[in-house]
Order: structure tokens, then C-alpha cells, then sequence
């Protein structure tokens, strides 16, 4: 199954900066992780926020909320799913 997933990082502002660089690198490292899974396809930035947009891939909902929950960030991110079915007009 294929989900967009959208985030937007609220981590707290007050955050020391050596906290998070650790954390951003973390993610990063994740991240990489889950692409190379195949559980990430594919991430965009959204420009002026501190937000992403995300191609995943898991084999149902609880396995993506896994994925999701498993990255260092899950517990400052704001996030919303939709679960995406093929159209007729991709199918060949």
C-alpha cells in the first residue's frame, strides 16, 4: 500500500542546539534506513515551514505507523496520512 504522508516538526524552539543536531542527524540516519527498506520512495521539503511531504510504502497502516513511530522525531512531529489507491488511468 501507498500512503502521502505530510509532517510538520514542532519541536520546541527552547530546544538546545547541540540536542538538535543530534536529533536531525538521527533522522537522517532513519530515514536512510527506511529508503533503503523500500518503506520511503520518496520526500519533499515544503518550503517556508519546517515541514515534509512523503511517498511511503508499507503493507498496511499498522506497519507504516511503525515506520513512522520508529523515526527520532515521532514525538515532535504533526502528522497526517492518506492512504493512496491506483487510479484506472495507471493501470496498464
Amino acid at each position: 500500500m501507498e500512503f502521502l504522508v505530510r509532517s510538520e516538526n514542532r519541536l520546541p524552539a527552547e530546544t538546545p542546539v547541540e540536542r538538535r543536531e543530534d536529533l536531525r542527524s538521527a533522522e537522517r540516519a532513519r530515514a536512510m534506513e527506511l529508503r533503503a527498506a523500500g518503506t520511503l520512495k520518496r520526500l519533499w521539503r515544503v518550503p517556508g515551514r519546517n515541514a515534509t511531504i512523503g511517498l511511503y510504502e508499507a503493507p498496511d497502516p499498522a506497519a507504516l505507523h511503525e515506520a513512522l513511530m520508529s523515526l527520532p522525531m515521532a514525538p515532535w512531529l504533526d502528522v497526517h496520512v492518506e492512504a493512496l489507491a491506483q487510479h484506472p488511468q495507471e493501470r496498464s
